[in-house]
């Protein structure tokens, strides 16, 4: 391998790498790593197993380096890692943006710094400073503030300002702005295709707002921004990340980019290939993991920049410079945690925010609220953007039967409805015979088998209850019509509240 005989260059390599890692205890080859430079991890959702666990796998870590860097993508909302296996116990962005009252975005960003701190974490890779201008966006949608660029730019900088509060760092992404586009980039490459004043104007603002809070991190977009570069994606350009984030906004502290191993840059150019030309291009820390959580992946990524700089493709003096940059961080996120307020107590901060977002649309047909009677539930569920964890519980079935135990629910899914006919009939309408009927659904104007089933269930049940549980678009049908603006535990639990008239 070239990192054999090139320590210097090696420490220099692992030094901006960000791995994940399989397990709920350090494995060897991370703590290995940390000792020849390694300086910062990334935890999953299936490294979360409690609390205390994480609290001592942090711990054991940081024997190795006191001011190791561990970063967690908690955006709170849909995308959550420490509630992946409960649902989160606070709302997203798009939740809180609808209630728009930035001290409340601040408590909930705070609360979830205390838990975040409490369990060892100095960076999460939140929030989303996108401005979801585009209601059909496959990727971002609830996980941005609003389609408003002054709304999402004054809840980005509350968000910073309540979680660095509790002493940990956070990361405005995605930059120059992942909201106006229709691909995710999870699996293709993103075109944000406005002009320059446009994107000034638009998508900017939410990014310099997190600068003025004090962010000192902001990750990359894998997408297109032919305004600034026609030929690479943001990751991997120099105009982007230099031009436009460095020069332009003034920005000096960390860049990091999306998951390396997403299809977007690693599909044309190979996880080596896109890591090697992100540092060339002006990128510091390079996370990578989410697929890919060998050790294999971290030696190979490591030899991929020690061989770049042996070939002269990437200057010794970025790989230096960018290696300083994640030193400089390190040492100011660990100062920040150890500055911070003591953790508070539990709060209920989640929940009240969660309450608050409920939006109720009466259409005058008849059905009223709160119900009578123990209901049916019918939540159709779409495939998940990677960027959530298909297995985080979501829906209204399991707190109404908390609520209301005679309850009953059903969960369908497009290929089950695609290979059964008359499912709808059998699962859906005939247990509702007699009873109310509410129809879950989560972006369902983005979903057209979703929008049809939904029609369907209406027009034949025209006192049904819909709940939409994700960006709320078009018509507002239903006898009664409620919006969350998320997913949740809590936004699940709130709705349920309003169903059976609990609060």
């Amino acid at each position: 391998m070239a990192s054999d005989s090139h320590p210097r260059l090696t420490r220099l390599a692992n030094s901006v790498l960000q791995p994940g890692f399989v397990g709920t205890t350090a494995p060897d080859w991370v703590r290995r790593r940390i000792a020849d430079g390694l300086a910062s991890v990334v935890l999953f959702g299936r490294n979360i197993e409690s609390a205390e666990q994480v609290a001592a796998l942090t711990a054991s870590l940081r024997a190795e380096n006191p001011d190791l860097i561990v970063a967690i993508d908690e955006e709170a909302g849909d995308v959550t890692r420490i509630g992946a296996r409960t649902g989160a116990s606070w709302p997203g962005n798009l939740a809180l943006g609808a209630i728009d009252d930035t001290d409340l975005t601040e408590q909930v960003a705070r609360d979830i710094g205390h838990q975040l701190r409490a369990i060892g974490v100095s960076l999460d890779f939140a929030p989303s400073a996108d401005v979801n201008s585009n209601a059909m966006n496959p990727v971002i949608g609830v996980r941005s503030f609003g389609a408003l660029t002054d709304v999402v730019a004054r809840h980005t900088a509350a968000w910073i300002r309540g979680l660095q509060s509790a002493g940990v760092a956070a990361c405005a992404k995605h930059f120059p702005g992942h909201g106006d586009t229709d691909v995710d980039s999870h699996h293709g490459l993103p075109r944000f295709t406005a002009d320059a004043e446009e994107i000034v104007r638009t998508a900017l603002p939410p990014f310099t707002s997190a600068m003025d809070a004090g962010v000192r991190a902001v990750m990359t977009a894998h997408m297109l921004v032919p305004a600034y570069d026609e030929e690479l994606p943001a990751t991997l350009s120099g105009p982007v990340i230099n031009g436009l984030l460095r020069e332009r906004l003034g920005f000096t502290g960390l860049v990091v980019t999306d998951g390396i191993e997403m299809s977007a840059v690693s599909g044309p150019y190979g996880i080596g290939g896109a890591t090697v030309r992100a540092v060339t291009a002006g990128v510091d820390a390079v996370c990578v993991g989410g697929e890919s959580a060998e050790e294999s992946t971290t030696v190979d990524l490591a030899d991929a920049l020690v061989r770049a700089v042996l070939d002269g493709t990437l200057p010794e003096e970025r790989l230096t410079e960018a290696a300083a940059r994640v030193g400089e961080f390190a040492t100011w996120s660990a100062a920040l945690t150890r500055a911070a307020e003591p953790d508070a107590k539990p709060s209920d901060i989640g929940l009240v925010a969660a309450r608050r977002a409920v939006r109720v649309h009466r259409s005058g047909t008849g059905t009223e609220l709160p119900l009578t009677a123990d209901p049916h539930v019918v939540e159709l569920s779409p495939t998940m953007s990677l960027a959530v964890d298909g297995a985080t519980p979501w829906g209204v079935g399991e707190p109404l039967r908390a609520l209301r135990p005679g309850t009953t629910s059903v969960r369908l899914s497009e290929a089950q409805l695609s290979s059964e006919e008359g499912l709808l009939d059998r699962l859906a309408l005939a247990p509702a015979t007699g009873r109310e009927l509410v129809v879950v659904v989560r972006d369902a104007a983005r979903h057209p088998w979703m929008s049809e089933a939904l029609a369907g269930l209406v027009r034949r049940r025209p006192d049904a209850l819909v709940v939409e549980m994700g960006v709320p678009a078009g018509e507002q049908i239903g006898a009664v019509h409620l919006t969350t603006y998320g997913a949740t535990r809590v936004s699940g639990i709130a709705v349920a509240e309003v169903l059976v008239g609990s609060v």
